[in-house]
This record gives structure tokens, sequence and C-alpha cells, in this order.
């Protein structure tokens, strides 16, 4: 039995989606960050030093990082198509979408939330109005201009597409799911038609609608 540790509001939905694609038995165990700090509580720490989610335990061993998680699954399962065997011509591309999905897609996304956020909260009002000039300017000559660069990649390269490599979802849809629906929920792909039209389809995939209210049962069970 898997059991993937979930934390509320973080990035346990693509390894919940990836085990409803794989059909194995697994349980959802639901922990709460601090009302406070908005940090995961020091229970995750038990299971793991870095007390992130998602973490998965199986067979006496704890797992964290979703790359790390996915590889391991597909290993445990002797599945060949989420992850295609090296030989397959797919095989680099999958890796490729995987790594660049936490490598460079979702940090610059991160870091502008954080900055944003940091803008909004800032006070008194002069340090408020530094603050908006600084993160801005950040913003303007370097994450936003990343973010776009991004955005422009992935739409072009869905142009046609159902799936970002091959015929059906593989670990490369399962790790770019959760930034693009982030953004899509934000409003934010107003202009990126293709990549919009690929947020529906994949949400609208049984599994996909299975795992999310697998996940949201568990989250008010907790």
């Amino acid at each position: 039995m898997f059991t993937l540790h979930h934390l509320n509001s973080s990035r346990s939905q693509r390894i919940v989606w990836m085990l409803e694609l794989l059909q194995v038995e697994y349980d959802i165990k639901v922990y709460q960050r601090d009302a406070k700090t908005n940090l995961a509580p020091d229970s995750l720490k038990a299971i793991h030093p870095l007390g992130t989610a998602p973490l998965l335990t199986h067979n006496d061993k704890a797992i964290a990082e979703t790359g790390a998680i996915c590889e391991y699954l597909v290993q445990q399962t002797g599945n060949t198509e989420l992850i295609p065997t090296q030989d397959n011509e797919n095989y680099i591309d999958v890796q490729f979408w995987s790594h660049y999905a936490e490598g460079s897609f979702t940090p610059h996304l991160v870091t502008a939330m954080v900055l944003n956020k940091g803008k909004e909260k800032a006070s008194p009002f002069f340090v408020k109005f530094i603050v908006k000039k600084f993160v801005d300017a950040v913003m303007n000559a370097y994450f936003g201009m990343a973010i776009t660069r991004n955005l422009t990649f992935v739409e072009n390269y869905l142009e046609g597409r159902d799936w970002l490599v091959g015929d059906s979802a593989t670990v490369a849809d399962i790790q770019m799911s959760f930034p693009l629906e982030a953004m899509f929920n934000a409003g934010k792909l107003e202009q990126h038609p293709n990549i919009s039209k690929y947020v529906n389809r994949f949400q609208s995939e049984p599994s996909y609608k299975l795992a999310m209210a697998k996940m949201e049962e568990a989250e008010k069970s907790a």
C-alpha cells in the first residue's frame, strides 16, 4: 500500500493523479499548515527530515520530491506508459518536461508570488511605496520576462497537440499540470489559448476528476 502524505495548498495533487493513472491502492494522509507561519507541521519532519510535501511512504521507505516519487512509482509498478523505457523515442521528451516543470517553469512563478505577497504586506505607506518600486523593477528586469518566455514556449509547443508527449498522459503532463492549472485558475492564461485548452483537457480526464475528488474528500475528513 502506498501512502501519500499531503499538505494542504501544496503540489500533492500531481501524485494523486499519477496514483489514479496507475490504478494502485493508496491512502492519503492530510496535514495542515500552521495558521500563522503557513509552514508545514513538525509531524512531517518525523517522516522525512525536509518536512515538505508531497511525501510518499512505501515498504519502510520515505520518498520526497515529486520527480523522485514519480520515478519510484513507475519502478514499483512496472509502468512504461507514464515514463517510457530509455530505448523509446519519447523517453527523453518525457524527461525534459518532467525536469523543466520544476527546474525552469515553476521556480519563477513561486518567486513572483512571494515578491508580490511581500509587496502587499509591506507597511507603513512610505515603506510600501519603496517595496513596490523594488518588486516591480525586479519583476520587469527578470522574473516577469522569464515567465513570459516560458509561457510563450509552452504555448507554441502545444499548437496542434493534445498531450505534451505522445497520444496520452505521461509524467510530463503530470509534472506540468500543477503550475499551468495554478495560472489558469488565477486568470493569467487569457492570452494563451493552447495552454488553456490543454488545462481544460486534462481537467476533464476521468482519472484527474477522480483524483481531485479523493483529495478533496481526504482534506474534509482530516
